[in-house]
């Protein structure tokens, strides 16, 4: 690897995904600073970055310290933070900003903290110190979700209406920042994601719907910036969606993540939930 070009940086929180981007850098020949999410990214990431440093969420302005002490110039966000616990009574505590977290929280986002607004922020916030926020897809692309069917097994007849009735309701849905899923059956509306994420409403699903043989519909924002927060599922989406009694996943092409795609296709045939790809 060049040691004349600048590092790359990866911003990683949880979940598979900071792994696929990792070596999808890595086999670009690029060096790579990992600016591990504390009570988040895996401690197994060190063993894929030239440096890994340990960070706080709410500590931005160490980020930055960070990232122009070794002359990053570009960095790459992935993977999941619990923002629902930000929420929670010791978050003051347990969330303590500094001055530029606390900028972005209690100024430039005071009036409107949806994800997609947080991370704009912070985009802005990394580039005002000359460090482009870029998009991670382009390190895994071959990790997005295709179009049509993409397991063996076949979505149930009846899943055709509940995707054609529940695809403009999740995309409403998305627009709104209110949550990029929903599980129809019917054409009735199960459940909605919120800011639980995907996985708890899956769980919300299969207790409002004992019966089973229902679809989950997961889209993409209109606008999406593939920069950060791509929708994603992978095989313990899968698994809890089979727990749920879930009988199809539908998910939007080209624009969606499959953690892991070969093996989470192969656990879905198994577990007996189709998956398909729908453009927008």
């Amino acid at each position: 690897m060049s040691q004349a070009q600048p590092p790359m940086a990866l911003i990683a929180g949880t979940g598979r995904l900071p792994f696929l981007v990792a070596r999808g850098v890595r086999q670009a020949g690029k060096r790579l600073v990992i600016l591990a999410l504390r009570g988040a990214a895996s401690p197994r990431l060190e063993a894929l970055g030239d440096e890994v440093v340990w960070v706080n969420l709410t500590r931005v302005g160490s980020w930055i310290g960070a990232l122009k002490k070794r002359g990053v110039r570009q960095a790459a966000m992935i993977g999941g933070v619990r923002k629902r616990e930000m929420y929670s009574r010791l978050r003051f505590w347990r969330y303590l900003p500094d001055i530029r977290t606390a900028r972005i929280w209690y100024s430039k986002v005071r009036r409107d903290k949806r994800d997609n607004a947080v991370l704009l922020a912070l985009a802005d916030e990394l580039a005002g110190e000359g460090i482009e926020l870029v998009s991670s897809v382009k390190y895994c692309t071959e990790h997005l979700a295709g179009e049509g069917q993409m397991t063996r097994k076949a979505p149930p007849a009846a899943a055709t209406a509940d995707v054609e009735f529940g695809w403009k309701i999740a995309r409403a849905s998305a627009e709104l920042d209110i949550g990029q899923s929903i599980a129809v059956k019917e054409r009735d509306i199960i459940a909605v994601e919120a800011i639980e994420g995907t996985d708890e409403m899956i769980h919300r699903a299969g207790a409002l719907c004992r019966t089973g043989g229902w679809t989950l519909v997961k889209v993409a924002r209109p606008d999406q910036d593939m920069r950060f927060d791509v929708p994603t599922v992978g095989p313990e989406t899968i698994r809890n969606l089979k727990d749920a009694g879930c009988a199809c996943m539908v998910v939007e092409a080209g624009r969606t993540l499959i953690a892991d795609k070969p093996a989470t296709i192969e656990l879905a045939d198994k577990l007996g939930v189709a998956i398909v790809g729908k453009s927008a």
